[in-house]
C-alpha cells in the first residue's frame, strides 16, 4: 500500500483530522529536546556524553515515540497498535520492540519526560533569594500549567491512559516530594509551623493537583482554566497550614 495514502485501523493520517507532518516534526523537536534534558539529568559529571551509536539509539527511539503520541492524540492509546505505530514512523513492528519492550512503555516515557520537564522548569525559575512559600507554590503551577496547556490534547489522551494503566497507585508520587520540600524550605524559614507534616501536605497537594487535572484534561468547553484552579487550591491548602497572623508573603 502506498504510504502517501495509507490507512492505520480506520483513521487516515493522511487525512486533515491528523497533525500534517511539519507538525510531527515540531513534535519531534520537543521530544528531542527533552531527551536531551533526560540524557543530561542521567550523567555525572564524570561521565561522558553517548556516541555516535547511542544517539542514533535514541533519534530511533524519540522518532518512534513521537509517532506513537501522533496517533494516540487523534485514536486514543487503546485504539492504537504497534503495527499502526510502526508504520507511521516507517520502521519494521519489530524496530519498535527493540526500543520499547511493550506498548505500555510509552506512557512510562511519557511520564518520565514530564517529570524531568517539571524539574528542569523550577531550577531554571528558582529564586533568589529565596522565595516565600506562597510563591514557591505559584511558580510551581506556572511550569505544570505550561507542560500540561503546551499539548492538551496529548495530556488528555496520555492521562487517560495513565490512569487505566494504575500509575496514580503504581508510580512513585513525584510531585508530592517537590510539594513538600517547599514545605520544608517555609519550615525551616519560620513561615510554616513546625508540627506541620510537610510530606502529608505534599501528598495533598499531589492529589488536588490531579483531580484538578483530571476535570481540566475532560473539559471540552474550556470553561476550567487549570492555573486559576490549582492556585486556589494551593491557596486553599496554605490558609490551612500557616499561622493565622502571617496570611501573606512576609517581606521579602
Amino acid at each position: 500500500m502506498d504510504r502517501g495514502t495509507r490507512s492505520s485501523g480506520g483513521l487516515n493520517v493522511s487525512s486533515s483530522a491528523v497533525p500534517p507532518r511539519t507538525a510531527l516534526r515540531g513534535f519531534e523537536a520537543r521530544v528531542f529536546s527533552v531527551s536531551r534534558e533526560i540524557m543530561t539529568d542521567s550523567l555525572t559529571s564524570s561521565q561522558a556524553l553517548p556516541g555516535r551509536r547511542e544517539r542514533n539509539k535514541q533519534r530511533v527511539r524519540n522518532h518512534l515515540y513521537a509517532s506513537a503520541i501522533k496517533l494516540i492524540t487523534v485514536k486514543g492509546y487503546e485504539h492504537t497498535s504497534v503495527d499502526e505505530i510502526a508504520e507511521e514512523a516507517d520502521v519494521a513492528r519489530g524496530t519498535f520492540f527493540n526500543h520499547f519492550q511493550r506498548k505500555e512503555d510509552l506512557i512510562t516515557m511519557w511520564g518520565a519526560r514530564r517529570r524531568v520537564r517539571l524539574k528542569h522548569g523550577l531550577e531554571t525559575t528558582e529564586a533568589d533569594p529565596p522565595e516565600c512559600l506562597q510563591s514557591m507554590l505559584e511558580r510551581c503551577v506556572d511550569v505544570l500549567c505550561e507542560i500540561n496547556e503546551e499539548e492538551r490534547d496529548v495530556t488528555r489522551a496520555m492521562l487517560m491512559a495513565w490512569v487505566k494503566a494504575g500509575r496514580p497507585l503504581q508510580e512513585e508520587p513525584f510531585a508530592s516530594e517537590i510539594f513538600a520540600n517547599m514545605i520544608g524550605l517555609a519550615q525551616k524559614r519560620g513561615e510554616i509551623p513546625e508540627g506541620v507534616d510537610s510530606l502529608r501536605v505534599g501528598l495533598l497537594l499531589r492529589d488536588a493537583y490531579l483531580g484538578t487535572l483530571y476535570r481540566w484534561s475532560q473539559d471540552q468547553d474550556g470553561e476550567r482554566d487549570l492555573r486559576t484552579e490549582l492556585n486556589a487550591v494551593c491557596a486553599i491548602t496554605l490558609h490551612g497550614i500557616k499561622p493565622r497572623s502571617q496570611e501573606r508573603c512576609p517581606a521579602q
